[in-house]
């Protein structure tokens, strides 16, 4: 699943490791979620959305609304 949680973490520059401990995940956690290895969970993902103040629609892109290539 592609995201936006780089750009957005970047946006306010916080590295890996302060939005790991604002989410209380690992930094890889994050970094997995990052490079599109790891699918959060929902209540991750709420988590997420909710420390970004964004809808999770927002940061996070369904793989069946992404464009074919």
């Amino acid at each position: 699943m592609k995201n936006r949680l780089k750009v957005l973490r970047a946006e306010r520059d916080w590295s890996q490791g302060d939005l790991a401990d604002r989410l209380e995940v690992s930094r890889q956690s994050v970094n997995a979620i990052e490079t599109g290895r790891y699918d959060p969970s929902l209540p991750l993902a709420f988590k997420i959305a909710e420390l970004f103040d964004l809808a999770i629609e927002d940061i996070f892109t369904s793989p069946s609304k992404e464009p074919v290539t």
